[in-house]
């Protein structure tokens, strides 16, 4: 592996990290995608459409994972305070405790890395850059997306 190209290296971390993670989020019943709309919803609710804008998915596909994360009880619907008519997907409590969990998750999914903080930097950069948008803040407008810095 030591001779192996940078984008190969890149590209086999990538997996090996998607698949501990889907196993390691199933056993909480929670997905990639569920953990996206909890960390979009720490602060604020939102509109399914800007739920969908934030994470970079479609209407549809955040429709289902909302679905999916309002029978577990991690989201719920509220009416916009503003518009009775427009839904909000909000955190519940327990959806606050399953993302707080989310560090301890990590520390075993992810092994310990020297300078944590400068490959995170060099992985936005790559997304950015590769997404077409090397200026462009992360999906929730913000540098620290799911994963906070100080999580390694």
């Amino acid at each position: 592996m030591d001779d192996w190209p940078t984008g190969r290296l890149l590209s086999v971390a990538a997996r090996l990290v998607e698949q501990r993670w889907r196993e390691s989020l199933e056993r909480i019943g929670l997905s990639h995608a569920g953990l996206i709309v909890l960390h979009l919803v720490e602060r604020d609710p939102l509109p399914l459409g800007e739920l969908a804008r934030r994470a970079r998915v479609t209407a549809q596909t955040m429709g289902r994972t909302v679905e999916h994360l309002e029978r577990s009880g991690y989201v719920r619907l509220v009416a916009d305070p503003s518009d009775r008519r427009r839904k909000l997907v909000e955190r519940t409590e327990e959806g606050g405790r399953v993302f707080d969990g989310i560090g301890a998750i990590e520390a075993t999914v992810f092994p310990t890395v020297e300078q944590a903080a400068v490959l995170r930097m060099s992985l936005l950069q790559i997304i950015r850059h590769v997404g077409g948008d090397p200026e462009a803040p992360g999906p929730d407008g913000a540098d620290d997306g799911p994963a906070r810095a100080e999580r390694g």
